[in-house]
Formats: C-alpha cells, structure tokens, sequence
C-alpha cells in the first residue's frame, strides 16, 4: 500500500516542499508515491504540529487506504455481476487485558486483532526497532514480544498442534515435551492393580471404591476396563481398573505409559504364583514403583513371611528386611487394611513428585473403547496433561470427535477433565483401542486432518511396535542396540533353568541379555505383547510352539518368534547376536616412513615434495605424522602418489617418489613422514 506525497502532505499540515524535504532528512529518496512504512516514519516525525496524536493520524491513513482497496475490490465483476456495498471501516477493539497466546508466526493484522492493539501503534514500535513492515507482515513470536511489551499486553506462545507421526505413534513424551516447568502442578497418582487369578484384585478394587462391581458380572470375573478416583485425607487417587496382565501390556505395546504406581495382590494363604510372576516382570519392564498388597488376611493359613521370602526371591525386598518394596497386610474382604495401603501409595507417588500441565489442551490415553447402544461409541480415558471441556475437538487413533459428555464411574456428569481425571466421553465417529492417544485440537477441520494422515500412515505401516530379526541385526550393525530382551517358553521348568543358567555365562562388559520374562509351556499371546512393549525383544521357545493365532498376531507386531530343539543351537545363536552388538576394537597400524628430500610446490593447505621410502610402505589417502628432528610437529594425509609420470595407489621401500601431502603446517627437507591406518577387529565372547 502507497500513499501519494501531496495528499500525507495535506493529512499533516505540509507543503509539498515542506514534505520532499522531511523525506531527505530522514534518507529516504523523493518520490510521488510514499509506502506505508516510510509514511509511518515521517508520521511519528512530524505529526505532533498536528492537534492528534501521530497513531490517530497514521491510523486514519491506513483506514482511508483500506477504504480505497474495499471499493476497488467491491467494483470488481464477481461471475457478471457487480455487487455494491458501503465501504466498511474497521474499527479499533479494545486492548486485551490479561495474557494473549499467540502462534509462533503472525501477521500485524492478525496481531492487532488479538491484542485489540491498532494496526498503526504495532507498525510504529516495529520502525522504531528498524524493522519496516506493513498489515501483512508476518513477524515471529520474539518480536511481536518486543513490540507490545510497552502496551500493557502480555504474550504467550500458542502451543504448537501436534504432527500426525507423533499420534500415529502414541508418543506420550513428545507430546508432553513442549511443557514449561513453570507450568507444572502436582497431580494424583495413577495406579493399577495386579496380581494372579483369585487372589483378590476385584474384590480389593470393589473395596477400594466401596461399590460392589462383581455382581451381575460373569463368573466374578471383571468383564470391561473401567477407571475411577478416590479421595483419603484430601488426596486424590485415581485407580485403572484392567482385566488382566495382556490389557494393561497391550497398552504398553502401543506407547501409552498410563500408570505411576503397580498395586501387586497376593494372596496370603497361596503365595507366589506363575501370574504373580508375570505382573512383576511387566512392572519391572515398564520401570513402574510396586506396592505389595498382602491379601486374605483373614485366612487361617496367611503366613506373611513366607510371602515376603518368595517375593524377595524375585527381586521385591520388603521394607521391614532392608529393601524398598512396601507391603501392606490387608483384608480386602473385611476392609481391613485399605486406608493404610492407600497411604502408601501416596507416600510411593509423593516421591516420584507427580507434576502435570493444567492449562494446555488435553493430552489423554484411552482406558477402554466400546460402542453404546444410546451414545454411539464411547470411550474411557485418562488425562494425562492439560484439560479436557465439552465441547472440545479432539483425534484419537484414525477417527476425531467432539466432547458431547463426559460421566464418571457414577455416572455423574462433568464439564472439565483436569490432569489424572478419568471419565467416559461420548461423541467419537469411531471405537477406538484401549493405549491410543487422544489429543484435544483447535478445531474440527484440523482433528479431521490430522485422523486423515494417520488413517494413511496406519494403511501403510500396519500397527507394529516391535522389531524383526532384520531390524535387530541393523540396529546392532549401527551400535545403537546394546541390549537383547528375550522373552523365554521352555517345556520344562528343568529345561528353562538350563536355558536360563547358559545365558548368564553369555556376558559381556558393553553388552547383554536381559531375560524380561520366563515361563512354561507354549508361546502366548501375552508372551507377544510383552515383546512388542519393549522394542528390540526376541520371543523364544525350546521345545514348545506358537499358535497359529499367536504367529499371526508376532507377525502383525513385527515380532520375532524362534523355536528351537536343540539348547546350544539356542546359545551359540545368541552369541552370534551379541557379538555383533559389540563394538569393533580399533588399533593403529604402522605402514611406512618417508623422508622428504625436496620442496616442489607449496600451495594453501597443499604441498607436492619429492623423497625416499625408507620403510616399509605409503598409500595413498594414508594418514601421516610428521616429525622434525625426530619430535612430532604435526599431521597430515597423502593425498597423491608420483613415479615419474604415474599416479599409483601404493609404494614400497626403496621407491623415490613425490608426494602430494595436505596438511596445514610446511614441510621442510629432512622432514620424516610416519604414514598409518585405523584397523577395525570384531571382539568376540
């Protein structure tokens, strides 16, 4: 936009002379037409011999101008027609109070209608910090800080909408990374209970919530993954209540790191059982604090040390024996116990200083997913960050949505979801799977996108966590894989302690295998999953088989299944693996001297010299050291071999020669050159 001289001239109280001149003075060129940003300039220089302020006289500039460009845009023909209107005149908001966010990017348009600032107050602090700028400039978050840290408005940067890879994904970490420390509060701990069949998991939840959810459910069996919080002492605990050990793994195969705290149940009056097992090794595996919880306290033949002594044989020392595991003897039947054990976990929690981000769209892992015959589908999540109101557009997994309810465990309805909240929505387009991400979006047109490219990215990457044999020699290949995770199936608990016992011979200080679970008999589906929650796993059976269900399902998740006959076949292909993670030994090797007889040329960072090979050999691309008067003074690289009219690879003793050495010291005559090379051996086990 430009504006003509006579008429800024006249809008200032100028003569045309008067004009030419103030522009000469401020090194700008004489010219009829004036634009915007140089017009602002001579504004704020002389526009207070006016009785206005120099804003409200280059704001109404820039309005009669954009006057002018709304009736030459209204006189244009639109499909034949021509469409007469009033001019409009854009009027000046209020200044916003308070703090405004803002994206990265912004135009000075679009920053005077968020600030409520005049477009003619943000151009001048711009010219005032050199920078010449119009309506449609875009400027970057740091500037526009500066510009309107004088007006009283204070900026936020918007946080950044989140790329279809990292939902794709599931990546929590990332999609949390951008947090400000100073934005983070405390939050409740989020925690599941596990434990082996019958020893009191449903019961102990049931206790825990004092609701009865047992009954009208098959067989006592928990049927669906629900969530819900309590309240003891003024702190909240919400608590994820999974059907078993595959749910919550499968949760952990997609990415989702749901959970803070692991409530293991066992009973007092059974012990340590194979599932007992199993939830230790996928707590462990997913790095999460336990807390034992002592079952059947009521029992007659509860013995708690005999408990603790099994537990101790798999890494949970109690408390009371010098270790850091807490146990709690409890009676979830007689509700005995529980508060003490829910103290516990909270003492666990306080620990691990739990802090999330309040004020920032919702980040939120989905709990359990099933289609209602009233609401369509619905799924429970668990808010991981932010906040989460009706209303809100969101993209879970491929499909999007709005928040239409949102009903806890009661079936009470809520307006808002803060951090660790868990609620059932409504208004997904589509069921989704228990682990996906829910991300909360600026609006529908952005959610429906962004469910678009991760639509494409699944229908090309079909759902895959894990790591082929392929992949895993790669990344060892790279050095990038210092850890082999098996998951071991023997057919005999004599055959596994064999297996078991060979491995531990199979070390090395720079790498290793790490067992993450052990079992007898076939290959699982659970074997699987909890290979695919740790990248980089292989599933292994001796003597024993995976389904043909199982199989596909490893092969889905990009998970390698190998079974074996024969127990050194096992062990020597192991180390097979394992040396390959180890990184190469490298040596240095002598090749030849040359001493150096003659200077022929001397260029920048190049020299060509003349000489003898006085041992054994010089190659070129050889690296050199150079010494004089038998120090060392420097080094350098053969980049060029001579005799007499040939270019060679390679010479011996005896050889006079020329030589091309790069290098940024000077060579003399009598100067010595030690050529050597880098030689790379494979370590073994």
């Amino acid at each position: 936009m430009a504006i003509a001289l006579e008429q800024l001239a006249s809008k200032l109280g100028l003569t045309e002379s008067e004009m030419r001149k103030a522009l000469l003075e401020l090194g700008f060129e004489d010219a009829e037409k004036i634009e915007d940003e140089v017009a602002q300039l001579v504004t704020e220089e002389v526009a207070g011999r006016s009785e206005k302020s120099e804003s409200e006289v280059y704001e109404k500039i820039v309005e009669e101008e954009q006057e002018k460009e709304i009736v030459k845009s209204q006189r244009k023909k639109q499909a034949g027609k021509v469409t007469k209107k009033a001019p409009q005149r854009i009027e000046r908001a209020e200044v916003k109070k308070g703090i405004v966010e803002i994206p990265e990017m912004i135009s000075v348009k679009e920053l005077a209608e968020k600030t409520g600032l005049s477009a003619a107050v943000l151009i001048g602090a711009l010219m005032k910090n050199g920078i010449l700028a119009n309506l449609n400039q875009v400027i970057d978050f740091d500037t526009a800080v500066i510009i309107s840290s004088e007006t009283g408005v204070e900026l936020k940067k918007q946080r950044s909408d989140v790329n279809a890879e990292d939902i794709f994904k599931g990546n929590l970490e990332k999609l949390l990374e951008e947090d400000d420390k100073s934005d983070l509060k405390k939050r409740p701990p989020v925690v599941c209970v596990m434990g082996h069949v019958d020893h009191g998991k449903t019961t102990l939840l049931d206790a825990i919530r004092n609701t009865n959810v047992v009954e009208g459910e098959a067989g006592g069996i928990t049927q669906h993954i629900g969530a819900y919080q309590v309240e003891i002492k003024g702190q909240k605990i919400t608590f994820l209540d999974t059907p078993g050990h595959e749910a919550f793994t499968a949760m952990r195969a997609r990415g989702a790191r749901a959970t803070d705290v692991a409530i293991l149940v066992v009973a007092a009056d059974d012990g340590v059982m194979p599932q007992t097992v199993e939830a230790i090794n996928h707590d462990k595996e997913a790095n999460l604090p336990i807390v034992v919880a002592i079952n059947k306290m009521d029992r007659p033949g509860a013995n708690v040390n005999k408990i603790m002594a099994e537990l101790a044989e798999h890494g949970l020392q109690p408390e009371e024996w010098g270790g850091q595991t807490i146990m709690v003897p409890i009676s979830a039947k007689k509700r005995e116990g529980i508060e003490q054990l829910l103290e516990s976990v909270l003492l666990v929690s306080e620990v691990m200083e739990l802090k999330a981000n309040a004020n920032r769209p919702a980040v939120a892992t989905v709990v359990e997913s099933h289609l209602d015959p009233n609401l369509g589908p619905v799924a429970t999540i668990l808010v991981n960050t932010g906040n989460l109101s009706v209303g809100d557009n969101f993209i879970v997994g491929q499909t999007f949505g709005r928040v239409k309810t949102m009903r806890d465990h009661l079936g009470k309805s809520l307006k808002k979801l803060g951090p660790s909240d868990t609620a059932q929505i409504a208004g997904l387009h589509d069921p989704v799977e228990s682990g996906q991400i829910l991300q909360a979006m600026k609006d529908e047109k952005i959610a429906r996108q962004r469910a678009s490219q991760v639509h494409e990215m699944a229908r090309e990457e079909l759902f895959k966590t894990g790591m082929g044999m392929q992949e895993i020699l790669q990344r060892i290949k790279e050095g990038s894989l210092k850890l082999l995770k098996v998951v071991i199936k023997a057919d005999t608990q004599g055959s596994l302690e064999a297996i078991k016992q060979s491995l531990d011979k199979v070390k090395n200080d720079d790498v290793a295998i790490r067992v993450i679970h052990s079992g007898v008999g076939g290959i699982t589906e659970s074997d699987v999953l909890m290979a695919a929650a740790s990248p980089g796993s292989l599933v292994i059976g001796f003597h024993t088989e995976a389904s043909s269900h199982v199989k596909r399902l490893a092969e889905r998740m990009g998970i390698e299944v190998v079974t074996y006959k024969i127990i050194y076949e096992l062990i020597d292909d192991l180390r097979k693996i394992l040396s390959g993670m180890l990184q190469p030994e490298t040596t240095l090797v002598e090749l030849g001297k040359f001493k150096v007889m003659k200077i022929f040329f001397t260029g920048k960072g190049e020299m060509v010299v003349g000489g003898l090979i006085t041992e054994g050999v010089l190659q070129k691309r050889s690296n050199v050291r150079v010494l004089r008067d038998r120090e060392l003074i420097g080094e350098g690289k053969v980049i060029g071999l001579k005799l007499v009219n040939e270019d060679l690879e390679e010479l011996s003793k005896g050889d006079e020669c020329g030589v091309r050495f790069q290098g940024k010291l000077r060579l003399e005559e009598h100067d010595v050159l030690e050529a050597w090379k880098e030689e790379k051996k494979m370590k073994t086990l």
